[in-house]
């Protein structure tokens, strides 16, 4: 038997856009935190750690797919 290899964790891991969940805008997947939401909060010059400490169900990860979504949608 093969060992398992993980692999790397995608978008679309992260985040989900369903029409019926905030108005079919981008969220962290399994809760109703916007992209735009994590993005403002670091616009307004709050860190990870200050994100992380209000949202504690959030992850770094969750923080960086919302950079990375963000990232792809202005280079698109």
């Amino acid at each position: 038997m093969e060992p398992r290899v993980a692999r790397p964790m995608t978008l679309a891991d992260r985040l989900t856009i369903a029409p019926d969940v905030m108005q079919g805008k981008p969220v962290i997947r399994g809760t109703r935190i916007t992209v735009d939401l994590i993005l403002r909060k670091l616009a307004e010059g709050a860190s990870e750690s200050d994100i992380l400490d209000a949202y504690p169900h959030l992850t770094t990860e969750d923080i960086r797919a919302a950079l990375a979504y963000a990232a792809d949608t202005v280079s698109a």
